[in-house]
């Protein structure tokens, strides 16, 4: 073990014996734990610390962003000057994703905004 993992639990051993554990939300259910199978066993901890702490690996946050520019175009019509903008960062983004080998299936995930947009315009 690392310093840093038998450090930690020591201190989580002596918080047992103190009884810090007993009345914790969710005390007595089984833990959810993530599935970190696929992370070398000498990262799982930094990665652990740093998902704790809200930080996302690069490709990740890529991905949070793609999403996020998504949902913007999905709400500004495309004679929005933002419109075109946006579009080209999201562009950008899924080309980054692609070369780091990550699907990008999640942004095209069916017509139904577009189907949306096109009938609320033909529809007025």
């Amino acid at each position: 073990m690392w310093l840093f993992d038998e450090w930690a639990e020591q201190h989580i051993q002596q918080a047992q014996k103190n009884g810090d554990f007993d009345n914790l939300p969710g005390y007595g259910r089984p833990l959810q734990l993530d599935d970190d199978s696929a992370v070398p066993e000498e990262l799982r901890t930094g990665y652990r610390l740093l998902k704790n702490a809200g930080y996302l690996p690069p490709e990740l946050q890529d991905r949070k962003d793609a999403l996020q520019l998504k949902d913007l175009l999905q709400g500004i019509e495309d004679s929005d000057a933002r419109h075109t903008e946006i579009a080209a960062r999201l562009r950008l983004l899924e080309i980054k994703l692609r070369q780091a080998g990550l699907s990008t299936d999640f942004l095209h995930q069916g017509y139904q905004p577009q189907l949306q947009r096109r009938f609320s315009k033909t529809g007025k």
